[in-house]
């Protein structure tokens, strides 16, 4: 097998020779450039596995080297070499099509572990496009929206930049993160997910960056933090903008110097997460409210990836419907597979769906339970007359009271608050704007165990 070869760039005679004694521990071989045009020369005389290139040089900046190197070598892994604290350089590398950033001083740890990333990216590509992929974990559909997403998923997972993904609650904003990392050079490393609007407020920094024996009460042993267990893989933050503004600053200083500090630690300890977030909130208003720091934005948000709603994609809920089905049969094997009607289905082609795939999978799991035989008829479909009306069984008439059907409509909103938020009932109480107190008086008069 021949040697991997790396082209450094810098115009620092004491960088490179560091960086090539490095590379060479590693079995790899470093050519060096000092100048922009020495480098393009280089490009096109050598075959390159790697590329590391400073951000200031004499003749330009490494920014024009990596977007040479986006139009002439795309498969090329690219990473920036940034002054230290110097994050918007790296945001803007990143945006430009670079791998990764390591700030100078250069931590050798950090950058063993970016150019081992960079060598299982190469690898990748060379391999074709039949990407391992995680079981059970697609994006199913043929519609032109989903091929961008695809699309955007192959590209987003060639690099290290943080993600940002945006969209309606239930658009799968968790499965593209995933994919993300699947077909990544960290899919062999750990997918750390967390809701952050699940977690205690007193709790999120403990949770997030690990405590140390005796920090608070409570505190009996050190814990490793979700940072820590994310290590060689990816860190995905859903629900980001639920996160109190303490750990924010926390959040942001991760993302900067790709390290943290456990609860009541002295030192910092060097973390190498990917990190994806996510919200169904729209963080520039949250930001202009003073909810969500505009420097943490500015971070996080290098790459946007935004989840079309269902009802911008019609043409796949066939797709969806019949995979979902097969899902949904698994549970209930002493049935016959069951199907949608024609006309059930046209129904549902036509329905808006304000909760996406996620309220389309209720829909046929109530509709499995309730149709007679093996095929869902129309009046199977308990389908809101609009997006925020009741179902038809809450529906007012002369014969229901005001207090039941007020009734139906409290326990659904606090049912889908507990669904979102996996049953915390302190995050589902600050998501209905009442106090844990009132949430669990409401719980026991509509008697939901």
């Amino acid at each position: 097998m021949s040697k991997a070869q790396a082209l450094v760039v810098d115009d620092e005679s004491d960088i490179l020779d560091l960086l090539r004694i490095t590379l060479s521990r590693m079995e790899i071989r470093a050519l060096t450039a000092t100048t922009l045009v020495d480098a393009k020369h280089q490009l096109g005389r050598n075959r390159f596995d790697l590329c590391l290139t400073d951000m200031n040089l004499p003749d330009g900046n490494g920014i024009d080297l990596i977007y040479h190197i986006s139009e002439h070598y795309p498969d090329l892994p690219v990473a920036m070499i940034t002054a230290h604290g110097n994050m918007e350089s790296a945001v803007a590398a990143m945006k430009a099509g670079a791998f990764d950033f390591v700030a100078k001083p250069v931590d050798l740890r950090l950058l063993r572990q970016l150019v081992g990333s960079a060598l299982r990216l190469r690898e990748t590509a060379g391999g074709g496009d039949d990407v391992p992929m995680p079981t059970g974990s697609s994006l199913i559909g043929d519609s032109r929206p989903m091929g961008q997403i695809r699309q955007m998923i192959g590209k987003l997972a060639r690099n290290q930049a943080p993600v940002f993904i945006t969209g309606e609650s239930g658009t799968g904003k968790e499965l593209a993160a995933r994919l993300i990392h699947a077909q990544g050079p960290r899919a062999a490393g750990p997918f750390v997910a967390v809701n952050c609007g699940a977690i205690p407020q007193d709790l999120v920094e403990s949770e997030l960056f690990g405590h140390k024996k005796g920090s608070f009460t409570g505190a009996v042993s050190d814990k490793e933090g979700l940072f820590q267990a994310a290590s060689g893989g990816t860190l995905f933050l859903d629900e980001v903008a639920d996160l109190p503004l303490p750990a924010q600053v926390k959040l942001l200083r991760a993302v900067q110097e790709k390290s943290v500090r456990p609860v009541g630690a002295q030192q910092e300890i060097p973390v190498d997460a990917r990190i994806i977030s996510a919200s169904h909130r729209d963080l520039n208003l949250e930001v202009e409210k003073g909810h969500f720091r505009q420097d943490l934005f500015y971070r996080i948000n290098v790459i946007e990836l935004r989840m079309p709603s269902l009802r911008e994609r019609p043409q796949d809920i066939p797709a969806l419907a019949a995979q979902l089905l097969k899902r949904i049969g698994r549970h209930h094997k002493d049935r016959p597979p069951i199907a949608l009607s024609v006309a059930a289905l046209e129904t549902l082609t036509h329905y808006r769906f304000p909760g996406n795939v996620r309220e389309l999978e209720n829909i046929l799991e109530r509709a499995t339970a309730l149709c007679e035989g093996s095929l869902i008829e129309v009046g199977d479909l308990y389908l809101p007359q609009g997006e925020s009306a009741a179902p038809p069984e809450v529906q007012i008439d002369d014969r229901v009271p005001l207090e039941d059907y007020l009734g139906e409509i409290e326990k659904r909103a606090i049912m889908d608050a507990l669904d979102e938020t996996h049953w915390n009932r302190t995050a589902a109480a600050r998501k209905l704007g009442m106090t844990l107190r009132s949430l669990r008086y409401r719980l026991a008069k509509l008697g939901i165990e």
